[in-house]
């Protein structure tokens, strides 16, 4: 199968995707000028020893994160300066996770970023080490390694792919057989249900309909917790089978599992009949960065550009929540960016009566 690395640019936004045989293999969707940091190098000082959580509270630039005793934080000293890597990003209400292990720099006597991480075209380009990369923006090319590889054209996903990245953003996934999936995340674990729907229909006996059908799930799953990056403890729910004879689908779930480049573990079937699965956290979630006033803003600016599209006479305004007006403020790419892709100066509104994430485009008289 010919893998291909593609990325679609908009304003402070690139969605990228692995793709192989006309299928989605990866997606990341990269906040430029809100990266999620795993893989930066700071200087960092230790806030505090906490015996009971077995590590320490390390300060680094614009963020506290949380350094293990086993990655290096024992034994050390409130005020003790230390380099360290971000190993996991901050996610669900916790903060950033650090390693003091294999760290090549070294920093001075302040607190600072020292080394930005590999961005995920270039995460995505060492897992496939012979796709090419293509990308609709010519800014973006040129900041890319190894631009070798790098090549631009104007629509970089057809519409089976940018409809399977649409679907991303759902919590149902409707499958060809009549089947369906409802992926409900929690701040405690992510539940998916399965519901056989309409492909119960057949001759043959129930029991035999209810096997085939989880046993065709369970790859799309394995894949849907991939694509929509799903990770911590998760726990499945199939259709209609027994408890007693879900055992007998095991292997299908490791063997669905097994290609995920984060190596998942199947845990196997509680008391009640769901499956367990457990996803090591890395990177954010999907649905955490599909969500907020920044998510909210950036999408603001999509169609603002998309209005200046069909009539470049002239840019709308945005008219927002104060927070998701903050957000776009704070992020040092994204109203740039509009700039560069338009000529022009997208003006901001503040109302505090619409709703958190709330916005809409008007006219700009200005």
């Amino acid at each position: 199968m010919t893998v291909s690395i593609r990325a679609a640019a908009s304003p402070g936004e690139v969605r990228v995707a692995a793709v192989g045989g006309n299928r989605l293999i990866d997606y990341i969707l990269w906040r430029p000028g809100a990266p999620d940091g795993v893989g930066d190098i700071h200087q960092g000082r230790i806030i505090s020893q906490v015996p009971g959580m077995a590590g320490a509270f390390v300060a680094i630039a614009g963020a506290e994160g949380f350094l293990p005793d086993s990655e290096g934080a024992k034994g050390l000293t409130a005020g003790t300066m230390l380099t360290v890597r971000v190993t996991r990003a901050a996610q669900a209400n916790k903060g950033p996770r650090l390693s003091g292990r294999n760290v090549d720099l070294a920093g001075g006597g302040t607190v600072a970023l020292l080394r930005r991480g590999p961005d995920p075209i270039a995460r995505l380009a060492a897992r496939f080490p012979d796709a090419p990369v293509i990308v609709d923006d010519a800014a973006l090319a040129a900041s890319l390694r190894p631009a070798a590889r790098v090549s631009v054209q104007a629509n970089v996903f057809d519409d089976d792919v940018a409809g399977a990245i649409d679907a991303l953003s759902s919590p149902h996934v409707d499958l060809p057989n009549g089947a369906s999936l409802s992926v409900w995340p929690t701040p405690a674990l992510v539940a998916i249900d399965v519901d056989a729907g309409g492909s119960l229909a057949g001759p043959a006996a129930a029991g035999a309909r209810h096997q085939a059908i989880n046993r065709a799930v369970v790859p799309v799953l394995a894949e849907q917790i991939r694509l929509r990056n799903l990770s911590g403890a998760i726990v499945v729910d199939l259709a209609g089978l027994a408890a007693r004879k879900r055992a007998a689908l095991a292997p299908d779930f490791s063997a669905a599992l097994a290609g995920d480049p984060l190596h998942p573990r199947f845990l196997g079937f509680t008391a009640l009949g769901l499956a367990e699965i457990v996803r090591p956290r890395i990177h954010p979630p999907l649905h955490e960065l599909l969500t907020g006033p920044l998510a909210a803003g950036l999408a603001a600016l999509r169609a603002a550009m998309t209005a200046f599209h069909r009539d470049p006479r002239g840019l709308p305004a945005i008219r927002a929540n104060p927070a998701v007006v903050s957000a776009l403020q704070a992020d040092p790419v994204a109203l740039a960016d509009l700039v560069r892709r338009t000529g022009r100066q997208v003006t901001l509104r503040s109302d505090p009566s619409l709703p958190t994430t709330g916005w809409m485009l008007e006219t700009d008289h200005g």
